[in-house]
């Protein structure tokens, strides 16, 4: 009994290795399983990570905005509307954007207010806007 129970332990120790191994070849065909039966909704631990590491950021505001780069208080549709000929927003801050909207599962607008935060935090500014250096003297 002994030796069934070691046997089919040892079996299944291989078998996991062996998947665990060749994941990069058989793990696309779950993400196209997901895409072709949305009944099958099978959760991944990375599955999601793929869709924003190696997506195309759009390259207009109308991009942009199809993404969800925009809201009520950052519309981006007069931008649209008037022919704007820029590249649209800036790609550093839409990947990260959208990749705070993606693990924080956030709309565009905290999203965009987190990346803020960050950004301040990394340059010594304060959450209020107000520079966090002890020498800093201001006159008001």
């Amino acid at each position: 009994m002994a030796y069934l129970l070691y046997s089919i332990t040892v079996l299944i120790l291989i078998l996991v290795t062996a998947a665990y191994f060749t994941r990069a070849s058989w793990h696309p065909l779950l993400d196209n399983l997901t895409m072709r039966f949305p009944a099958v909704n099978i959760q991944l631990p990375f599955s999601g990570a793929r869709s924003y590491l190696y997506a195309r950021l759009p390259q207009t505001f109308a991009g942009d905005v199809e993404a969800g780069l925009s809201s009520s208080t950052f519309d981006l549709a007069s931008n649209i509307e008037g022919g704007d000929s820029r590249a649209g927003l800036d790609d550093t801050a839409k990947r990260e954007i959208l990749l705070i909207m993606k693990r924080r599962r956030l709309k565009f607008d905290e999203a965009r207010r987190a990346y803020m935060e960050d950004r301040f935090s990394a340059n010594g500014i304060g959450p209020d806007g107000r520079p966090r250096d002890p020498k800093f003297v201001s006159f008001s």
